[in-house]
C-alpha cells in the first residue's frame, strides 16, 4: 500500500513537472500601464517581467465592443502605437493589454491582463513647442507669426496641423518682457498672428509662445513652451544703459575735456613764452 501511494505520490509530481515545463512560467502580469501621447501620436506602453510570453492589445471607446489592431497582435515588446486606431480624436478610450502563451488553452480561462486608465487625445495629447518669428510693425509694435505644429496624421493626402485638429480650441500664449527686466506680460491669441502693441520704442523685447487650449483640463491646457526670440533695436536709436555705464561715459567726455582744455592753455602758455623771448631778443640786440 505504502509503495502505491509512492508510486501515484511520484506521478503527480512529475505530471507537475511535465505542465511546469510546458507552460515555462507563470504570464506575467502588465503593470505600470501608460498612454505617452505627443501631437496626436500616441503609444501605448506598459512594463512586465522577462518572459517567453507575447502581448496582445485591444481597445474600446465609451464602453463599446472590444476591438483588436493586427499591429498589436503576440507583441513581444511592452507598447503599441495606437495613432491610426484613435483617429476620433475626441472620444476616451481603454485598452486592454492580455498575456499570452501558446502553452495554454484559454477556452478554460481568461489569459493574464490588464486595463489602461482612460485617455481622451483630444483632451490630453500634449503638444509640442511651436515655432515663430518677430517682424517689426512699428517702432511701438511688432508682428508674431506662429507656425502650428505638424503631427503624423494623414488625412486625404494632407499631413495634418494640430490647427486642423483643434481647430477654434487652439489659441496661442505670447509670453514676452523687456530685456534686462524681470517682469512679464502675456498675451492670448485666438490665431497664429498676432500683433503685440505698446512697446517702449529703441528697446529688446524677448518673446516665447505655447499653444493654450482652454477647452482642456487646466493640466493639460498649457503645450511646450519654445525657445526665447528676441527683437534687434534699429541701427542708430539710443538703447538703454545702465547706470555704471553712463557714469563711465561722463568719466571718459570729462577726461577728454581736461585733456584738450590743458593742451589748450600749454599751447598759450608756450605761444606766450616765444613771444616774450622773441621781444626781449629784439630789444638787447645793439643799434
Amino acid at each position: 500500500m505504502a509503495a502505491l501511494r509512492a508510486s501515484l505520490y511520484a506521478a503527480v509530481c512529475l505530471s507537475a513537472g511535465i505542465i511546469t515545463a510546458a507552460d515555462g512560467e507563470t504570464p506575467p502580469k502588465p503593470e505600470n500601464v501608460k498612454w505617452v501621447s505627443l501631437d496626436f501620436k500616441t503609444i501605448l506602453t506598459w512594463t512586465a517581467a522577462p518572459s517567453e510570453h507575447t502581448f496582445t492589445v485591444l481597445y474600446s471607446w465609451d464602453k463599446s465592443d472590444w476591438i483588436d489592431i493586427q499591429e498589436c497582435i503576440e507583441l513581444t515588446e511592452p507598447h503599441c502605437d495606437l495613432t491610426d486606431s484613435l483617429a476620433l480624436f475626441d472620444r476616451t478610450y481603454v485598452a486592454d493589454i492580455k498575456t499570452l502563451s501558446t502553452a495554454v488553452d484559454y477556452d478554460e480561462g481568461d489569459p493574464e491582463h490588464t486595463y489602461s486608465p482612460p485617455f481622451n487625445p483630444f483632451k490630453q495629447s500634449n503638444i509640442s513647442a511651436a515655432k515663430f518669428t518677430i517682424n517689426t510693425v512699428d517702432e511701438n509694435s511688432v508682428m508674431v507669426n506662429i507656425t502650428d505644429p505638424i503631427t503624423s496624421i494623414h488625412r486625404q493626402q494632407k499631413q495634418l496641423s494640430i490647427r486642423d485638429i483643434l481647430k477654434k480650441d487652439l489659441k496661442y500664449k505670447i509670453s514676452y518682457y523687456k530685456s534686462g527686466s524681470t517682469g512679464k506680460r502675456d498675451n492670448i491669441s485666438d490665431f497664429s498672428e498676432a500683433i503685440i502693441s505698446k512697446l517702449d520704442a529703441g528697446q529688446t523685447y524677448c518673446f516665447m509662445v505655447a499653444a493654450y487650449i482652454p477647452s482642456r483640463p487646466k493640466a493639460s491646457q498649457l503645450g511646450a513652451w519654445s525657445p526665447h526670440v528676441c527683437t534687434q533695436t534699429t541701427p542708430g536709436t539710443v538703447t538703454e544703459l545702465s547706470v555704471g555705464a553712463w557714469v563711465g561715459v561722463f568719466f571718459i567726455l570729462i577726461t577728454i575735456l581736461i585733456i584738450i582744455i590743458t593742451v589748450t592753455i600749454l599751447c598759450c602758455k608756450c605761444c606766450k613764452q616765444r613771444r616774450q623771448s622773441l621781444h626781449m631778443s629784439q630789444t638787447s640786440a645793439p643799434i
